[in-house]
């Protein structure tokens, strides 16, 4: 399974768009993995996981076909990890794909009530959209992907997603603080060969938000490792990064030196 990180910046990108803050400041300056775009992943080429504004952008910079993708999974109704209205673009006369198939999404309610009721002069004909709740199990694309609850925004239930091929199964967990008692439950003796951690805060403690830092990353592998729910040779991976953290690409990566966890950018490639 091979997994591409597309985005790895939250909802304000980094170098953020407005801002003149000294980490956005020195990220203009270095530029290659101090650019960070809105949060997104794509899972052998032919399933997305979220679909931020910045989707445009990274077909152009990676030479994208997402006339070839056939799955969205959502994990909120929040802008930064969710811009429907580019979905509309997937109809005629937008879009001319060579085969007449739907995009399916799966979300919560909110996010597809977003699609079902329809934006002012758009309709989203070429996409087929169902509601995923925790706990719910799908079968797609050889892939059999479970919903589990995030702690992020109420009364909203944000979603983050196990994906299992049969062989190879990995946890996506952007976009959350300390999981619900429920999340754990189903996460015991799960034995995942990848995380993606929320890291939003970077260095800074978020233990009672609804993001993570690097110290309720570690915290949180440490019960995965104590409850089986991840093989012990797991790749852990942080990401989705905001600038307010303070630190650049490598100073995270010096952050987090000796402990195993991989720092995420933009365009990286995962092989599981």
């Amino acid at each position: 399974m091979k997994i591409r990180y597309l985005g790895t910046a939250a909802a304000e990108g980094w170098p953020a768009v407005f801002c003149q803050c000294e980490p956005c400041l020195r990220s203009k300056e270095q530029g290659g993995k101090n650019v960070r775009t809105r949060s997104s992943i794509l899972i052998d080429d032919h399933t997305l996981v979220d679909f931020p504004p910045d989707t445009y952008l990274h077909v152009l910079r990676d030479g994208l076909d997402l006339g070839k993708v056939r799955r969205l999974f959502v994990t909120h109704s929040h802008e930064d990890h969710f811009y429907p209205q580019d979905l509309a673009m997937r109809s005629e006369p937008y879009s001319h794909l060579k085969e007449d198939e739907k995009l399916t999404l799966w979300g919560n309610a909110v996010v597809v009530g977003m699609i079902q009721r329809g934006m002012v002069g758009l309709e989203f004909d070429m996409v087929a959209a169902r509601i995923i709740a925790p706990k719910e199990m799908v079968q797609t694309g050889g892939l059999t992907v479970t919903a589990l609850l995030a702690k992020h925004t109420e009364p909203e239930e944000s979603l983050l997603y196990i994906f299992d091929d049969g062989q190879k199964a990995f946890f996506h967990a952007y976009d959350s603080g300390w999981y619900p008692a429920e999340t754990w439950e189903m996460l015991a003796g799960r034995a995942l060969d990848l995380v993606n951690f929320d890291c939003t805060h970077g260095p800074i403690s978020n233990r009672y938000g609804g993001h993570m830092g690097i110290p309720e990353v570690l915290a949180a592998r440490e019960k995965m490792l104590e409850l089986g729910a991840i093989k012990p040779d797991a790749k852990c991976v942080i990401t989705h990064f905001t600038h307010n953290c303070g630190l650049l690409h490598q100073e995270l990566e010096k952050e987090v030196s000796g402990s195993g966890l991989i720092v995420a950018y933009d365009g990286m490639e995962l092989e599981i």
